[in-house]
């Protein structure tokens, strides 16, 4: 609720500040003394465009700042998503400063004017003949019927199940358009794979083929050498081997005398077992050695296959090539089982449409079951309301479309005379019955829902007097539960607040100021009696006064 109000610097208003209770406040003033101007304060704080022309002194800053008691509002939720600064009495702040920049604060934390406008819907509802619009909007109409129907949790249910559905829908769009483009490459794509598979390629391949290349393509020269190697190690006469038997031996004589001598043996005794074992390496080497022109051929033409291919895929060995085999088998396996993956996508769909139809069905059921009851409602508060013909024709068809609330197509519609058509209300309902119908709305919402502070602005114009104290009795119900302001120009209705204020101008050294105070209960006879009779008060008109008052 809002609890209070300061004003500084803004049209005619110099500096006001006021405190306002719960239950049901009036405001009442001369026309032209400056309601306007407090609604117009207020709605800044609500987050509408402000500019320099709302300056009383020009060289100043304009300052609106209000006091909101938001406990029982349910908003953490809204604060965190808005990434403000949650306190149970909530400081909403507006400046415009003379070069006509406007500035927002939540908490003294700056907010920009989108953020304000959502929290302000939550705050205040100032409801005009110009807000009676609001009921002719389908989406206004299911949230009358919604809020009654206090299925909230389904209808959160299916948004959510209404979510993973159009995602799942997205995806497999995005599946049949892939589908599309990649079956115009798959055959090019396959065609790469099986030649990289045909290359039977593995990590390090290529260098083991180039040696053996090399071997086999030398074959001749390198058994020549090896050959030239065993005679250098094996002959008798200049044999490597011959010569360390030698020397071995001659050591070995020598070993006895000292302990240098037998380290001499030692070094020499290593290299001749190392020589053996190179004797016998070269052996091998040359018995393995044989010329095979098939082989040569086959890793030649390996050889090539493999630089093709790399220079093909821009690689810069084999691993790239087998990086680059494995992607194409990937692309070419999504491809061929596509069809396949599709087919899941829509049994997906299959399914959460059917939860979706399950969900919306109860919901249908739900709004079904009380239309009637908002109906029968509607009708007997507007009999009170000097609409006694006033009739509703209220149907929720089922259609195949998945909206953001169900699957129902609402038809509202109303007839304000006997024996007259049904159509829409905003071609039925004239300005007057709208306020009528929206006040009776809400009243019934106030029961279902915590509404926000609500503001009636002169909904009650061309309203007679048994009526005007009808309406004033709904406001007065609705206040039990929430905090209702009334702009009024109608005794009957000012009689019933619980606070009464009051909007005049005054000349302070010749300059004119728009002012608000509260009134006490002489003050507030005084004003009620002046509403009944004008500035001239006659004795019956105090005493008429006094008796609306108690």
């Amino acid at each position: 609720m809002l609890t209070s109000l300061s004003i500084k610097n803004y049209a005619l208003i110099d500096n006001l500040n006021v405190d306002f209770n719960n239950g049901l406040s009036i405001i009442t003033g001369e026309t032209g003394a400056g309601k306007s101007i407090l609604l117009g304060g207020l709605s800044l704080i609500l987050g509408k465009r402000a500019d320099l022309s709302s300056l009383k002194d020009e060289t100043q800053k304009c300052i609106i700042e209000a006091v909101f008691n938001i406990s029982n509002y349910n908003l953490k939720s809204l604060f965190e998503s808005e990434d403000f600064d949650y306190e149970p009495q909530t400081i909403i702040r507006r400046e415009i400063l003379p070069s006509g920049k406007s500035r927002a604060f939540v908490n003294d934390s700056p907010v920009n004017l989108s953020s304000l406008q959502l929290l302000g819907e939550r705050l205040i509802d100032i409801h005009s003949q110009h807000q009676t619009l609001q009921l002719t909007s389908n989406d206004f109409q299911f949230q009358i019927i919604d809020a009654l129907a206090k299925h909230d949790e389904v209808l959160q249910n299916y948004k959510e199940e209404l979510g993973v559905y159009k995602n799942l829908q997205k995806e497999y769009k995005e599946l049949i358009a892939f589908q599309s483009e990649a079956i115009k490459e798959h055959d090019y794509n396959s065609f790469l794979l099986n030649e990289l598979i045909e290359a039977n390629l593995v990590e390090g391949d290529i260098k083991t083929l180039e040696e053996e290349y090399e071997t086999l393509n030398n074959i001749e020269g390198i058994k020549e050498k090896l050959a030239e190697a065993y005679h250098l190690l094996d002959d008798e006469q200049i044999g490597v081997l011959s010569t360390l038997t030698a020397l071995k031996n001659t050591f070995q004589t020598l070993s006895g005398f000292a302990s240098k001598y037998e380290e001499l043996f030692e070094r020499v005794n290593s290299s001749l077992i190392e020589m053996d074992d190179l004797f016998s390496e070269v052996n091998d080497l040359q018995d393995g050695l044989d010329a095979d022109p098939n082989r040569l051929e086959f890793v030649n033409g390996k050889l090539k296959t493999i630089h093709s291919l790399m220079q093909k895929h821009v690689a810069s060995d084999v691993s790239e090539l087998i990086s680059i085999k494995n992607q194409l088998e990937e692309q070419v396996s999504v491809t061929e089982n596509l069809d396949e993956t599709i087919q899941e996508k829509q049994s997906e769909i299959n399914s959460k449409e059917k939860i979706l139809n399950a969900i919306s069905q109860t919901i249908h059921k739900n709004r079904s079951k009380i239309i009637p009851q908002l109906k029968a409602h509607l009708e007997t508060i507007l009999i009170d309301l000097g609409m006694p013909n006033a009739q509703f024709k209220i149907d929720v068809i089922e259609s195949d479309t998945y909206y953001t609330n169900g699957k129902d197509e609402l038809s509202f519609l109303f007839s304000a005379n006997k024996g007259g058509s049904f159509n829409e209300l905003k071609k039925a309902a004239s300005g007057g019955e709208l306020s009528r119908i929206m006040l009776a709305i809400k009243s019934i919402l106030a029961g279902y829902i915590q509404l926000p502070t609500i503001m009636f602005d002169e909904i009650d114009t061309g309203v007679s007097g048994e009526i005007s104290n009808k309406m004033g009795d709904i406001m007065l119900q609705m206040s039990k539960t929430m905090q209702v302001f009334s702009i009024t120009h109608l005794p009957q209705i000012a009689a019933k607040g619980h606070s009464h204020f009051k909007v005049y101008k005054e000349d302070v050294n010749e300059v004119t100021q728009t002012n608000l105070i509260k009134l006490n209960h002489d003050d507030r006879i005084v004003e009620i009696a002046q509403m009944l009779g004008g500035s001239e008060m006659s004795s019956s008109a105090i005493a008429h006064a006094k008796e609306l008052l108690n």
